[in-house]
């Protein structure tokens, strides 16, 4: 048997990982300013999380969401602490699309409606109404193109106030700073505009918070940076470090009822074991306001390329914007330099690297970035 080709491969196999560098099996190390699509939070193989993940699957790897699984409580208590949503319930699932699936649901039961607003370029997974709220008709099968929602363009609160306005919106979702989407950044007078037309038309606000959320943008969540509170938050990526897992926070106006959602394998012992490491990390070691620093400083020195249109960005989240193709560019960083980045669209190159970036290795990276157009 052999693979289902859909994926455009480098001709590396990367097989170790250490903080913010990887090695391919030939021994080539490699600066990782992308983290595997943001998902490496807290450094590969950190040794805390190395150690708590082991010592959880030589005791007990999983069982069913239909026992009492301490793990998940813990890990509640402690993100509601450390994101500042005490007061919201959690739903754990195994992945980003998940998550925006369970509160596209979620919104439906609450106020009974099936009309969703995204953004334009917004990206929400590839499942089924995640999919359908992703603006790209490439990856939506008619089994899929169900007239569930409409795009509408980023920051142009009016032409959102007129869809709101027909009082038929179930929900809106939008990323607070977009990641497919060319790292485009919701402003704070359009995300405090939807909060108020949702509030007064009961429609859902949805903040999608699985590539710009967890203390990637410099704040734990990307809208804290905009004073909005949404109904509900969607986390995955980052939050276990790898492992696959995902997430809802959900606010109290929501009641839970038995059987309403539901998941096999989503917040099992190995996955929350994980999670809770992931935090651990992050306090211990202050990531959050690391992100904040290393990548104002990375940005403001990126500005300085006068081969870069645009710098885009929060924290270790950041879009260099060229005029031109960035293939060649992200190639030569990748084979002459060894970084590995990520890519928006045609001209925009994106970096998501660790949370623990230093200073040091930041400016490795603009050193070897500066190399390409010597």
């Amino acid at each position: 048997m052999k693979l289902f080709d859909v994926y455009p491969l480098f001709d590396i196999n990367i097989v170790k990982g250490k903080g913010c560098q990887v090695w391919d099996e030939e021994g080539t190390q490699y600066l990782d300013l992308y983290g595997g699509h943001a998902v490496i939070s807290i450094g590969h193989a950190h040794p805390h999380y190395v150690r708590k993940i082991s010592e959880q699957v030589a005791t007990l790897g999983f069982y069913s969401n239909s026992v009492i699984n301490k793990l998940q409580v813990e890990l509640a208590e402690r993100l509601g602490k450390v994101s500042g949503y005490e007061e919201y319930q959690f739903f754990l699932i195994n992945s980003g699309a998940e998550a925006n699936e369970n509160a596209l649901k979620l919104a439906s039961f609450y106020n009974g409606r099936t009309r969703i607003l995204a953004a334009e370029k917004a990206f929400h997974g590839r499942t089924s109404l995640a999919v359908e709220a992703t603006h790209n008709p490439k990856i939506i099968a008619p089994i899929n193109a169900n007239g569930h929602v409409t795009y509408l363009p980023l920051n142009d609160l009016s032409a959102w106030k007129s869809e709101i306005e027909k009082g038929d919106v179930c929900a809106v979702i939008i990323e607070c700073i977009q990641g497919v989407g060319g790292i485009r950044m919701v402003t704070k007078d359009f995300l405090k505009g939807l909060r108020e037309l949702c509030d007064k038309y009961n429609t859902v606000l949805i903040c999608d918070e699985i590539q710009c959320g967890y203390g990637r943008s410099g704040k734990f969540f990307a809208h804290q940076h905009l004073g909005v509170k949404p109904d509900m938050i969607t986390v995955a990526k980052g939050i276990a470090n790898g492992f696959p897992m995902g997430g809802l926070l959900i606010s109290p106006k929501f009641e839970p009822v038995y059987g309403q959602l539901g998941t096999t394998f989503g917040g099992n012992h190995l996955a929350c074991s994980a999670a809770l490491a992931v935090i651990d990390v992050m306090e211990e070691e202050n990531l959050v306001e690391n992100a904040a620093k290393v990548g104002n400083y990375l940005m403001d020195e990126l500005k300085k390329f006068p081969q870069i249109k645009e710098v885009r960005g929060r924290g270790l989240m950041i879009g260099l914007e060229f005029d031109e193709p960035i293939k060649e560019i992200r190639t030569r960083l990748l084979k002459e330099q060894h970084v590995f980045t990520g890519v928006s669209g045609t001209n925009v190159i994106r970096l998501l690297p660790p949370l623990c970036l230093s200073m040091d290795e930041a400016n490795e990276f603009l050193n070897r970035f500066r190399k390409l157009f010597a």
